[in-house]
């Protein structure tokens, strides 16, 4: 490790968060399915020492996903086009969140549906549980197409995320934060957070994939079934710290309540991580990079201690949304 990291003192680094009233150790996790439910990456790294462990999208019903290939890559990048595949909600439950709860990990279900009210039953189904104890927060996956609104993501529309967003609260007790996890592929970011707060999100996950396509070109034809995916990877982590940027950039002008961020987008370094938590986010996820480095999630988190204790803080609060501080401005 090169730059101000090299001059790390003995001094601890604070690295909790609060993420809504509810304290975590430490900032990082891992991104919603990207680590299965927990399991495989257990036997390589202690699971239950992040911040919190994300899930799989759950929905209400099995699913058995999109039609292969599922995943093609990219330059800088990965496409892929699962389709949400999962056992259900009442599967989960009895299985990986039981699994998630006996190891002693902090979990923040991720919660998908078809409809909005579907999404509420899956919220419900999960606090209701005798597990609900390990679940810090609820992230709600509105980058789901609206069934009833001709396939219109969630994310990209106003009306259907807030209708989301105004059922799963009914069903989150309080002292469960529910975190709105956004598109990018919308004009205004800002807009769609404001939308998702009002309706009673207590912090945004930012930002879910993008949308892309790639062509094979000795078959000419798109690699993946589905024809689009969701790319993700180090080639739009710049997207992913505009977004954030933007958003903090809102809160700190009062156009928008003040609320945590977790960051995720392209992170495979303590200096990527750093870039999202300097732009406004309190916690970082890890995604794509686990594929290959299954490590990553706590790789990343030792790394990102020593550049804050490189930069002469003690406290990764200090360092959150400190690029806006330091902007020149005219």
């Amino acid at each position: 490790m090169s730059g101000p990291a090299q001059a790390v003192t003995d001094r601890p680094v604070d690295m909790s968060v609060d993420l809504a009233g509810v304290r975590l150790r430490n900032p990082m996790m891992t991104a919603s399915g990207c680590a299965a439910n927990g399991r495989e990456m257990h036997r390589l790294i202690d699971v239950s020492g992040l911040g919190a462990f994300v899930t799989k999208s759950v929905k209400a019903q099995p699913a058995s996903g999109r039609g292969t290939p599922r995943m093609a890559e990219t330059p800088s990048g990965m496409l892929n086009a699962i389709g949400l595949q999962g056992p259900g909600v009442e599967a989960f439950v009895a299985e990986d969140l039981a699994w998630l709860h006996s190891i002693g990990a902090r979990v923040v279900v991720s919660v998908a549906g078809s409809t909005a009210s579907e999404f509420a039953a899956v919220a419900r189904a999960v606090m209701r549980s005798r597990y609900a104890p390990c679940v810090a927060a609820i992230e709600v996956n509105i980058s789901c197409p609206n069934v009833a609104n001709r396939g219109l993501v969630f994310a990209c529309d106003p009306d259907g995320a807030h209708k989301v967003i105004t059922l799963v609260r009914e069903e989150v007790p309080r002292g469960t934060p529910m975190l709105a996890k956004l598109s990018p592929d919308v004009t205004d970011i800002v807009e769609i957070a404001d939308v998702v707060l009002s309706a009673g999100a207590h912090g945004l996950t930012m930002i879910n994939t993008t949308l892309g396509v790639a062509i094979d070109t000795e078959r000419l034809r798109p690699h993946l079934y589905a024809a689009t995916g969701g790319l993700s990877g180090p080639a739009i982590r710049p997207t992913a710290v505009r977004a954030i940027w933007q958003v903090s950039a809102a809160m700190r002008a009062g156009r928008l309540r003040t609320a945590p961020i977790v960051g995720v987008g392209g992170v495979r370094t303590g200096r990527d991580a750093l870039e999202l938590v300097a732009a406004g986010a309190s916690a970082v996820q890890v995604g794509t990079a686990a594929f290959h480095d299954p490590t990553a999630p706590q790789r990343v988190g030792e790394e990102l201690a020593g550049l804050i204790a490189g930069h002469g803080f003690e406290r990764l609060a200090d360092v959150v949304g400190i690029a806006h501080d330091r902007y020149p401005r005219g």
